[in-house]
Formats: structure tokens, C-alpha cells, sequence
């Protein structure tokens, strides 16, 4: 099993659809028995949290977000960890809204104190 998130910084590595994460938002993940949780901000999302569970290397959770237009929205994702040759750690993460139509696949990787 990949190692744990509790304290790791996550950024996507590649822009969604406007108004939705992308590359300047950072996700802020904590992990403890079974459960993780994040928050984030960053671009287009003023604030977002996300609160789930881990299975191995398997997380299952809900998304809720305020974008700086004063939208709100959310959805549910399932994700897979995956441990990178450097050590870091990536998300390949497959979600859907609930509070809107649209579903997708994204990528995260941590973020390093070099920017990486």
C-alpha cells in the first residue's frame, strides 16, 4: 500500500473545465484510520473540502465547493494512490457531480517544497 497522505499537498496536473479545479488549486489532505479528508482553494475555487474513506490503495469520497463567483456544487470520486518512482504520490481519480450533470477522470500529484 502506497504510503499515508496525512499532511501531503496535491495540485492537478492539468486544468478541468472553467470554473472547476485546475492547476493553481492545491488540495491540503489528512489521513487517520481509514478516513481521509482535505481542503482546497486555489484558482476558480475559493473553497472545497472532501471527506471519505481508504481502503488500501483505494479512496472513495465527496466533494463540496464554493467557486469565487459565489457558485456552489458538488459530487462524489473514487480514486486510486499511486506511489511515484520519485516517492510522490498521485491520484488517478475518476468522479462525478451530483449537484450538476458531468463526470471525468483527473490526475493529482504532490506537490514538493521545489514546486514539483
Amino acid at each position: 500500500m502506497a504510503r499515508s497522505l496525512d499532511g501531503l499537498v496535491l495540485a492537478p496536473v492539468a486544468d478541468q473545465a472553467p470554473g472547476q479545479v485546475g492547476t493553481r488549486t492545491r488540495f491540503t489532505y489528512h489521513e487517520r484510520d481509514g478516513a481521509v479528508w482535505a481542503e482546497y482553494a486555489g484558482g476558480d475555487v475559493l473553497r472545497g473540502h472532501l471527506v471519505g474513506t481508504r481502503e488500501g490503495d483505494r479512496l472513495d469520497f465527496r466533494y463540496v465547493q464554493l467557486m469565487t463567483d459565489g457558485g456552489t456544487s458538488s459530487g462524489h470520486c473514487v480514486a486510486t494512490v499511486v506511489e511515484l518512482p520519485d516517492g510522490r504520490v498521485r491520484l488517478e481519480e475518476t468522479w462525478e457531480w451530483e449537484s450538476q450533470r458531468g463526470s471525468g477522470t483527473s490526475v493529482v500529484e504532490q506537490v514538493t517544497a521545489h514546486g514539483h
